[in-house]
């Protein structure tokens, strides 16, 4: 007879029927303070530590045989991601040791944040900010804590692969910031049968849960209303963090202001490519997702931002320049900042050298400094307009760029947050600084040939 191990967890009320959900996919959007995080982690170990419930699992989602399904079971791996490490062992870690303690024979491994149960599967916690941490392993689940915060592009390019092996579920979970990429996953969501959605604000949690904690939380949102009217809480904090407000202003955006009135003035839309004006692309220099380009037409005193791209794993110089060349447009200039000087390890050449060979002569973007980028930044909003549909990852990011807070100072840092959303938010400030030489006057072609990327041998920069 099996034993039986009492966990000191009691759902609440809207993680019963996520944790009876058999599916892939989950999409949960709820206020502050509502359980996300301790439901999640029970829910992974509760398949980590049941085989006969994963097994079913996996029945539920294919047609193979127990026998072809039995050695999905062995050495199972689910990870819980939050947007850093540091958040992922601050908030997450303390509690998985807490409901993983009643388990004899789990092994808890301080130095990397995981538990190992007596039938060897591992319940793992990462942070987004460290992508590769998760980079080649195989999950039979994974979920994303505050989605919201998190590199959009992460899930895409390496843990739907992830999954892949063991037809591993995915939560996306968090209070909304926004319509980023955890309001798109639960708007996708609730239409589809393959997914499981909830949307569940404090009134809603307040009217259908019970319980001590949920008395507590209704003290606190009526002193929140009460520290409104003292200035403490601005009502848009008060209506995203309880009332899953998208309009809110994410605490400390640099942007906030300008994007807000870009919105307002009907400047984020549809606007293709205009096939009389020249295209000019500005550039920030990476490997893999730190490699951007921007795509802009101008035209008097109007500055459109058609298409942008960005590399994946580690794409590096030359598949950056085949997918811009690779496009429709007409090209004017391309744009690069000082850093386009540096010289590579690998080949001795300078990355604006590299660049030219490659069939990209680059225009030099003055270093002018990040604050004053900043303003330059702020200033090129007013004249900007965005193609929303192709320029996704784009406003995803300079959206969440933000300066941190400082506990100390009790104010905001100067310089902003170096995080995932840097890197556009760098290329923006390029493309403001030089958006008056964004001209329709044709360019001395570069001759060109087609790059080989095979055969490339440069070090990342």
């Amino acid at each position: 007879m099996a034993e039986i191990i009492e966990i000191p967890y009691k759902p609440r009320n809207w993680a019963n029927d996520f944790h009876e959900c058999l599916k892939r996919w989950f999409a949960i959007v709820l206020h502050r303070r509502a359980g996300k995080t301790t439901a999640i982690i029970n829910h992974h170990q509760r398949y980590a530590t049941d085989d006969e419930l994963e097994l079913k699992r996996l029945r539920f989602l294919s047609n193979f045989s127990d026998k072809e399904l039995h050695p999905l079971l062995r050495n199972r791996l689910y990870g819980h991601i939050m947007p850093t490490y540091k958040q992922a062992k601050l908030v997450a870690w303390d509690m998985l040791k807490y409901y993983s303690k009643p388990i004899r024979g789990a092994i808890t491994n301080e130095s990397e944040l995981y538990v190992r149960y007596p039938n060897n599967s591992k319940l793992m916690l990462f942070g987004a900010d460290n992508p590769d941490s998760f980079r080649g392993v195989a999950f039979s689940g994974v979920s994303f804590d505050e989605y919201s915060q998190h590199p959009p592009n992460v899930f895409g390019e390496v843990i739907s692969k992830a999954l892949a092996d063991h037809l591993g579920y995915a939560v996306f979970a968090g209070t909304i910031k926004g319509k980023n990429q955890l309001y798109r996953a639960y708007k996708g969501a609730v239409s589809d049968p393959k997914w499981f959605s909830i949307w569940q604000d404090i009134n809603v949690s307040l009217k259908n849960e019970e319980g001590i904690t949920i008395e507590m939380l209704r003290r606190a949102m009526n002193d929140d209303m009460d520290l409104i009217k003292k200035n403490l809480v601005t009502q848009e904090e008060f209506d995203q963090e309880w009332l899953l407000s998208t309009n809110a202003a994410i605490k400390g955006a640099i942007y906030g202001k300008e994007i807000a009135k870009a919105k307002r003035d009907n400047r984020f839309g549809v606007f293709p490519y205009d096939q009389a004006q020249l295209v000019h692309t500005v550039w920030d220099l990476g490997v893999g997702p730190a490699m951007t380009v921007g795509f802009y037409q101008s035209i008097m005193a109007k500055v459109t931002k058609i298409d942008c791209w960005e590399g994946v794993g580690n794409d590096a110089l030359p598949e950056a320049v085949k997918a811009v060349k690779e496009k429709e447009y007409v090209y004017g200039k391309h744009f690069a900042p000082h850093d386009r000087k540096a010289t590579e390890r690998g080949t001795g050449k300078t990355i604006e050298e590299t660049a030219k060979n490659l069939g990209i002569k680059f225009s030099e973007v003055p270093d002018i400094g990040i604050n004053n980028g900043i303003n330059s930044g702020k200033l090129f909003f007013s004249k900007l307009y965005i193609n929303e549909e192709k320029c996704r990852p784009f406003l995803d990011a300079i959206e969440q760029y933000k300066r941190p807070w400082d506990d100390k100072r009790g104010e905001f840092k100067s310089e902003p947050l170096k995080d995932w959303t840097s890197h556009w938010a760098d290329e923006h400030r390029y493309a403001s600084i030089i958006s008056n030489e964004m001209t329709n006057e044709l360019v001395e072609p570069v001759t060109s040939y087609t790059p080989q990327l095979r055969e490339y041998k440069g070090s990342r920069f």
